[in-house]
């Protein structure tokens, strides 16, 4: 069963670096810059094929991530080809559309299928409508109705479930949660929460809260498309917020996944059918996306930010500090993979 979770994960991970990939390579070729290599994979090369455009297309031995090379990503670097065809020689508009074209591939990719998800198998509110509370939970001693909509919790804006959840997670001195709630009549009124310490099969201990999702199902056309493009908002709305609260400390960096994580939940997904397959492929990919277009160095928003300065500026940019920028950074990202991995590891101990 593991075998077949792996190889589940590496179809997911392929999916989803294929579609990131392909953005920058289409809109490179269109453009006339010149490409080097498209690669699915990273580390030694398993697979080769040289295509008619002389392009090499690989598979490399590792499903973590992939890559286009191009001819001058930031400065001249080859004498055998043409000047024009180097992208630091491309009109500026048209680099900034081939560095933006994955993360825009991804998320249409993610908007797809989260609307398939809804038109074939339903969709619910993304709005934080309480459907279920248990008895004599946290939730239920407060004075909170099945039908409340959650609007914040702990002064943070809760717009949807996805948010509301990683609003929980933070870190919290105090023993209360503060939940503002609009009810049924449209009045608004502030709850003193405090949840239940369950400890965990690993020892941690979390909160228990008590309280579960409006689970009714929407059907239709126009409901899928609502929920499709309302979900996306939701996820990027709590990765903001994610971003966020690891900057300010109130998520830690144990609370990261890496591919060993991935492959747990992905594994889990599997008993729960193909929507939730699907889904996690959707959420992975705006994961991917959001992530690349931070800017951070080595990321496709990093490079984005550098043509941004170039454009106020109105001139290039020391090629060489840019790379060091871009080599410091890419290492400093293979060294937080390397401590999220090992967490994930021990999570399994």
């Amino acid at each position: 069963m593991w075998f077949l979770n792996l190889l589940l994960l590496i179809f997911i991970l392929g999916i989803i670096i294929l579609v990131h990939e392909f953005g920058h390579f289409i809109w490179a070729k269109k453009f006339g810059v010149h490409i080097y290599e498209f690669s699915l994979g990273m580390g030694p090369v398993i697979h080769t094929h040289k295509g008619k455009d002389n392009i090499d297309y690989n598979i490399r031995a590792f499903p973590i991530g992939g890559f286009v090379s191009m001819a001058g990503e930031v400065y001249e670097d080859d004498k055998k080809i043409k000047k024009e065809t180097f992208m630091c020689n491309r009109p500026w508009y048209q680099r900034l559309i081939i560095l933006v074209a994955g993360v825009v591939n991804n998320f249409i990719l993610a908007i797809v299928l989260l609307f398939t998800i809804a038109l074939f198998w339903g969709s619910t509110t993304t709005k934080p409508l309480i459907g279920t509370i248990l008895e004599n939970s946290a939730v239920d001693k407060s004075g909170i109705e099945v039908g409340d909509e959650i609007k914040s919790i702990n002064g943070i804006k809760a717009s949807s479930w996805d948010k509301l959840q990683i609003a929980l997670y933070r870190k919290n001195k105090n023993e209360s949660y503060e939940f503002i709630v609009k009810k049924s009549n449209g009045e608004e009124k502030t709850y003193q929460v405090i949840p239940e310490k369950v400890k965990q099969e690993d020892g941690t201990e979390v909160n228990q809260f008590g309280f579960g999702i409006d689970s009714t199902k929407n059907h239709g056309i126009i409901p899928s498309l609502k929920y499709a493009f309302m979900k996306f908002g939701s996820i990027i709305s709590s990765m903001t917020l994610t971003i966020t609260s690891l900057f300010s400390g109130k998520i830690s960096l144990n609370a990261l996944s890496g591919p060993v994580g991935i492959y747990q939940v992905v594994g889990d997904s599997v008993s729960a059918g193909i929507s939730q397959i699907i889904y996690i492929i959707a959420f992975l990919s705006v994961n991917v996306g959001f992530i690349n277009i931070l800017p951070f160095p080595a990321f496709d928003g990093g490079r984005v930010l550098f043509l941004l300065i170039e454009k106020i500026k109105r001139s290039p940019i020391n090629a060489k500090i840019e790379n060091t920028f871009h080599v410091v950074g890419f290492f400093l990202l293979m060294l937080l993979m390397v401590y999220i991995t090992f967490q994930d590891i021990l999570k399994l101990f």
